[in-house]
């Protein structure tokens, strides 16, 4: 099986690629299940601290693989591959750990889908971001109209996904879509976004994530109780303790997630 999905381990951040340069990285079954694989395999290693997404070539990704999806011929088959597609997202959203995308050229389509479900975006500061499912008659997937309508006004949402029209990154960010605009390396940019998350504690960051994801679900009095739980546990950790003596000896923590 050739390798669609690439990754490499770096100063406790996994680096994942999709590597379909000459399909602008669509989203193959292949790709999708390795992709899975990798997400899987940097969310159990104790060493990486975040994740980092990107695709080789000219584009971050263009979404869906129009051939595949071409070949689909009933029901059970697109459902299939549907569900192999959604696992991509749900992996990124369910991982302990914190997840960037960083995207260069476009990320249209399922592509724009996987962008946003990451909980942070940097961007090249050429590169733009399109829902371009109406432009084949259908609607967004993967999760994209949820994720839009979240952060978005509904007006704009709908205006962005109906007219499948080009979002630049500055647009992007001026919408909250984006949180940092790159003019340079983009992977160097996003690795040094990353480093808080790199020096940050790994148990309250992952906690952060599930409480920050989940809070449309909770009242504030379930709120207040899952809080109260979770600080009673991280106020009994190592980290814990030696955030409290980092800031008594005026020196820079090292957490390690106990």
């Amino acid at each position: 099986m050739s390798e669609v999905v690439n990754v490499r381990k770096e100063n406790k951040i996994a680096y994942i690629s999709m590597n379909r340069p000459d399909k602008r990285n669509a989203l193959s079954v292949e790709m999708a299940n390795q992709f899975v694989d990798a997400l899987k395999d940097a969310n159990q290693d104790e060493e990486v601290k975040v994740i980092i997404l990107s695709g080789e070539g000219k584009a971050f990704s263009a979404g869906g693989d129009l051939e595949t999806l071409n070949s689909l011929n009933n029901t059970a088959e697109i459902m299939k591959y549907m569900k192999q597609a959604l696992e991509v997202i749900q992996s990124i959203r369910n991982s302990d750990k914190y997840v960037i995308s960083a995207v260069h050229g476009f990320a249209a389509g399922a592509g724009f889908s996987i962008a946003i479900a990451a909980d942070f975006v940097v961007a090249e500061q050429n590169s733009k971001f399109v829902c371009s499912f109406t432009n084949v008659g259908i609607i967004p997937d993967l999760g994209l109209v949820k994720a839009l309508s979240e952060k978005l006004p509904s007006a704009i949402a709908k205006e962005w996904i109906s007219s499948g029209k080009p979002v630049t990154a500055h647009e992007a960010y001026e919408r909250g879509i984006v949180n940092r605009v790159i003019d340079g390396d983009l992977l160097e940019g996003a690795a040094d976004f990353a480093q808080f998350i790199v020096d940050g504690p790994p148990l309250a960051n992952q906690f952060v994530k599930q409480l920050v994801n989940h809070s449309d679900e909770l009242t504030f009095d379930t709120n207040d109780l899952q809080e109260t739980a979770v600080q009673t546990l991280l106020l009994q950790t190592e980290d814990n303790k030696e955030g409290i003596r980092a800031f008594f000896e005026k020196r820079k923590p090292t957490f390690k997630g106990r």
